[in-house]
């Protein structure tokens, strides 16, 4: 497997929102690799996009995506949870891509231990399940996505465009016209 280049995140964010699908989510995680497949993305881009943290301008906690594409911005949100995007696009122009659920498929014993008492068919369904199940939090935010902690991998599974679905992103309240969340 392939880890993905630089410039695969320097790209318009909605093509990455979108080619992340199918790809593999890898967090070395106490010597041992967890592993998932990305099922749900979503896209947030610029100063223009009312949903997109970086809307008002640069702040110590949107800080990340303002640098280079293909670095990790975990956020804590509502009091309890992260939430993990890659960042996209030139350095300067803040975008990022919020991965949203991944299927797991390595390290399933770590993971669900993570997540206590979850389903197994729910472990990383949503973007806290998965920070709280990969052990994604604010330690790893900025983090270079072509290092040797967390990445992400190309190993030739091809999606389907009739599987690729669009939608509003989920949780907002602003900019639901946008149809930027991408999921299998």
């Amino acid at each position: 497997m392939k880890k993905l280049p630089r410039k695969f995140y320097l790209r318009s964010t909605l093509i990455v929102a979108r080619d992340l699908l199918g790809k593999i989510l890898v967090r070395r995680y106490r010597g041992k690799l967890l592993k998932g497949r990305i099922t749900e993305t979503e896209a947030y881009i610029g100063k223009n996009d009312p949903a997109c943290h970086a809307c008002c301008g640069m702040t110590e906690r949107n800080k990340p995506m303002f640098g280079e594409a293909g670095h990790a911005y975990i956020y804590f949100t509502y009091g309890m949870h992260y939430c993990f995007n890659i960042v996209t696009e030139k350095k300067g122009f803040p975008a990022a891509v919020l991965v949203r659920s991944v299927e797991p498929i390595k390290g399933i014993d770590i993971i669900k231990r993570r997540r206590g008492k979850a389903k197994e068919q729910n472990l990383t369904d949503g973007p806290a399940k998965l920070c709280q199940g990969f052990a994604l939090d604010k330690k790893l935010n900025g983090i270079d996505l072509l290092g040797r902690e967390l990445w992400v991998e190309d190993d030739g599974f091809k999606v389907k465009e009739n599987v690729i679905k669009k939608s509003p992103r989920i949780g907002i309240k602003e900019g639901l016209d946008k149809k930027w969340r991408f999921y299998l």
